[in-house]
C-alpha cells in the first residue's frame, strides 16, 4: 500500500521535472511535516531536506539525527556543534550532483539564515519560492486531511458551545478564553487561539485578549482554534450580552449575507478575488465598505494561515480540495464588531462548510 509520503513525493518529482526545478530545500516547517509526516526539532541549528528530480539528502544537526532516523530512510548528513554544517552540506549537494544546480526552490517559511548558508554554496542558481510547486500541491487536500479538519471543526462547535453557555455579565474576556481552552483540552486538542473581543474591543480584528470586563448590551466577538492530530481549527461566531446595541441586527445581518454571497460563488475554476468581491460587495452596498478591513479568507492545513488567500488582488483560480475560511467582517470603531467564519472545502458542486454550528448570534 502506498503511504501518503510516497504519493506526495511523487507528485513532487513530476512537478520537478515539468518546470525544470533542480533541487527544492526545507526546513523543519510544515512543508516538510505535509511531505514526510514529520519534521525535526526546530532551532537555530541549519537543517534541511535536500530534494531533487531523483533523489533525497537530510543536513542535520548530529544531536537531532538518532531520533529522526526512526522516521525517514532518506540519507543522512550529519554535522556537530564542534565543526559546523560546511562540510556536511558540501558533502550533500556533492552527492546529489547539485553544486551547479540552476533552478532552485527555496522553502519561504525557514529561517533566513539556512536559506543564505545554502545560497552561498550555489550562487549560481536562481532562486524561488514553493507557491508553484510544494506550496500548489498542499493547497488540495486529500481525505486523509479532509477527515483531521473535519474532527477538528466538530470539535471547535463543541467548544463554542460551551463558550456560549459560560458566558455571563461580569466575566473577563480572558475568563472566557481560558474555558475554551479547557474545553479544547477536555476534548484532546491544543488550544491554538482564542480572540474574545467584548463591546469596543471587538472592533479591532486582531484584539488582544484581556481583562475587560463582559457588560450589559455587549456585542462579542470570539473566534478560537484548536489543534488534534497535526490539523487546526478556526471559526468565529458573535453572541450578544443582553439587549444589543442599535443596529447591530442589521450589521450581523449584513455579515451573514456577505457569507452567504461568497459561498455562492465558490466553485472550481473561479479566481480567489471573485470570492472577496462578491462578501465585499454586499458589504459596500449597505454602507459598510470602509469597515471591512482584511481579506475575505485564508487558507487552513498543517497551519492556521497558509495559502490560498482570498483576497481582493488574488488571480488564484480555485481547484478543488482547497480549503480556506470565508470571514467578511464590519468593525465599528468604538462601538462593536462582527465576524462570521466559515472553513469550506471546495468540491465540483461548490463548498462544503465543515463547521455545523449556526452563525445565529447567541444572546445572554
Amino acid at each position: 500500500m502506498t503511504s501518503p509520503t510516497q504519493t506526495r513525493l511523487a507528485s513532487l518529482k513530476t512537478l520537478m521535472k515539468a518546470e525544470a526545478i533542480d533541487l527544492i530545500a526545507l526546513g523543519p516547517t510544515a512543508h516538510m511535516q505535509w511531505l514526510l509526516g514529520f519534521h525535526p526539532h526546530a532551532d537555530e541549528r541549519p537543517c534541511l531536506l535536500l530534494l531533487t528530480q531523483e533523489s533525497e539528502a537530510f543536513l542535520m544537526p548530529a544531536l537531532n539525527a538518532e531520533g529522526s532516523k526512526a522516521h525517514s530512510q532518506i540519507p543522512f548528513y550529519t554535522w556537530s556543534d564542534e565543526f559546523g554544517p560546511e562540510s556536511a552540506l558540501k558533502a550533500a549537494l556533492t552527492d546529489l550532483k547539485m553544486l551547479a544546480a540552476q533552478c532552485l526552490i527555496l522553502d519561504e517559511t525557514m529561517r533566513a539564515d539556512f536559506a543564505l548558508l545554502l545560497l552561498d554554496h550555489l550562487p549560481q542558481a536562481k532562486h524561488a519560492f514553493t507557491q508553484r510547486n510544494l506550496g500548489r500541491l498542499r493547497m488540495s487536500k486529500d481525505e486523509t486531511e479532509y477527515k483531521a479538519l473535519k474532527m477538528n471543526a466538530a470539535i471547535a462547535d463543541r467548544v463554542m458551545q460551551q463558550a456560549f453557555k459560560a458566558l455571563k455579565v461580569g466575566m473577563s474576556e480572558l475568563e472566557l478564553a481560558a474555558i475554551v481552552q479547557d474545553s479544547f483540552k477536555s476534548q484532546g486538542a491544543k488550544p491554538m487561539f482564542a480572540i474574545i473581543g467584548r463591546g469596543p474591543n471587538g472592533a479591532y480584528p486582531h484584539h488582544q485578549t484581556g481583562q475587560d470586563t463582559l457588560q450589559e448590551g455587549d456585542v462579542v466577538v470570539i473566534d478560537i482554534g484548536g489543534s488534534k492530530e497535526a490539523y487546526p481549527s478556526d471559526i468565529t461566531r458573535v453572541a450578544v450580552v443582553g439587549k444589543a446595541p442599535e443596529e447591530y441586527q442589521h450589521v450581523h445581518d449584513t455579515v451573514n449575507r456577505a457569507v452567504e454571497a461568497a459561498l455562492a460563488v465558490i466553485k472550481p475554476g473561479v479566481r480567489a478575488k471573485d470570492i472577496d468581491s462578491a462578501a465585499r460587495q454586499v458589504i459596500s452596498q449597505a454602507g459598510y465598505g470602509p469597515y471591512f478591513v482584511h481579506r475575505t479568507g485564508h487558507g487552513l492545513g498543517l497551519e492556521i494561515h497558509e495559502p490560498p488567500y482570498i483576497t481582493s488582488t488574488s488571480d488564484l483560480i480555485i481547484e478543488a480540495g482547497m480549503v480556506f475560511s470565508v470571514e467578511p467582517g464590519i468593525y465599528l470603531p468604538g462601538r462593536f464588531g462582527v465576524r462570521l467564519e466559515e472553513i469550506v472545502i471546495v468540491r465540483q458542486t461548490g463548498p462544503e462548510i465543515l463547521s455545523d454550528l449556526s452563525r445565529e448570534a447567541h444572546w445572554v
